[in-house]
């Protein structure tokens, strides 16, 4: 009995999925013995975080072990009990230092038959990057971003897609066209502005006045 690991096998009941391994600070010994234990109930052995080391020593032990180094994933045995839904997932990341956490998403997301896209380098330094993918986005269920180095990014991608939609509610009830500008700040910060059109024109890098009044923000050019 596997005494210092306690495997979640009841999360397959709760929520449809069954629980990944983190591999970063456990023994081989270890891995092996949790291993065992879920081949040993028909799941599917998903362990993340596992260096090529590791990975290495249980590929040698199991012939249908796969090793995914960009992802630093290890899958043994297939998943038979893929999870049932329509949704579709995006995943977005902000640049090449979030790669392997954006094709772990991707794999968890695979393993258990959920259709996924990824949107790789759409970081907020290059702005027009994310700008230019927005429209497909949006068509999607949900969202996962991923960024470590441009933490903005997930605040960015929830003012942009937030507004997106708030300005399709607004537009059907109010019959007016609206325009959405997003603002950086002197702190480098972003905001995301909805407004109605003007007679003012916006490019990308023109500078701003954002004037407030009555709890309202609006945009005007800066003179």
């Amino acid at each position: 009995m596997n005494l210092d690991i306690r495997f979640d096998f009841q999360r397959r009941e709760r929520i449809g999925l069954i629980e990944a391994i983190w591999g970063a600070d456990k023994s081989i010994d270890q891995l092996k013995r949790v291993s065992d234990e879920v081949l040993e109930k028909k799941e599917v052995v998903f362990i993340t975080r596992i260096d090529k080391e590791k990975a290495k020593n249980l590929m040698d032990i199991y012939e249908d072990a796969k090793f995914y180094e960009e992802a630093n994933c290890l899958i043994i045995g297939q998943n038979f009990n893929k999870y049932s839904s329509n949704k579709k997932v995006a995943i977005i990341s902000g640049g090449s230092s979030d790669l392997a956490v954006t094709l772990e998403a991707k794999l968890s997301l695979e393993i258990y038959g959920v259709r996924c896209q990824s949107f790789i380098d759409v970081g907020v330094a290059g702005l027009h990057r994310l700008l230019s993918q927005l429209d497909e986005i949006n068509k999607y269920d949900v969202l996962i971003v991923c960024a470590g180095m441009e933490g903005a990014l997930a605040t960015v991608v929830g003012g942009l897609i937030g507004s997106a939609v708030g300005s399709e509610i607004g537009s059907s009830i109010t019959k007016k066209e609206g325009i959405e500008l997003l603002i950086k700040t002197d702190s480098n910060n972003y905001i995301s502005i909805i407004q109605e059109e003007s007679d003012f024109s916006y490019n990308i890098g023109q500078k701003v006045r954002i004037i407030k009044r009555n709890g309202k923000s609006r945009v005007i050019p800066f003179e």
